[in-house]
């Protein structure tokens, strides 16, 4: 064992940091608490039903790739590695399932929500209808 750690440091910590994304969120609701979650789904999977956060919402998919689809947005994909984001809110996310069907999907995603509010809430088929409009895919 090393005696001095200032003389054994590592500068790895200097070009470790990978920017992979940057956002500015609309909002972030006073006295917010932090969720971060992992999800995993099976190959082929769809995903959760349509819902919405009630604050923003920034994720990274670790393995496989996500067909991602918020309200106003064509569908897109996102593979491993790649980061997303959305801005919560009234606005609904059609579509986070795994677009691949011979792997899994895993991803992660940190949330911030307003006090007393659920992370996740459900929307329902009235609401879909009378959006159907707004939906870009």
């Amino acid at each position: 064992m090393n005696a001095h750690p200032s003389k054994s440091r590592s500068t790895a910590w200097q070009t470790a940091l990978t920017v992979l994304q940057e956002a500015q969120p609309p909002f972030i609701p006073d006295g917010a608490h932090v969720m971060t979650v992992l999800v995993e789904y099976p190959a082929g999977d769809p995903g959760a039903p349509p819902h919405r956060h009630p604050g923003p919402a920034f994720g990274v998919v670790l393995d496989g790739e996500m067909l991602m689809e918020l309200e106003g947005e064509p569908p897109r994909v996102i593979r491993a590695g790649e980061a997303f984001w959305e801005p919560g809110g009234d606005l609904i996310h059609y579509r986070d399932g795994n677009n691949r069907d011979d792997v899994p999907l895993r991803f992660t995603v940190t949330m911030l929500c307003p006090p007393g509010q659920p992370m996740f809430v459900l929307v329902g088929e009235d609401e879909l209808r009378r959006k159907a409009e707004v939906r870009g895919g």
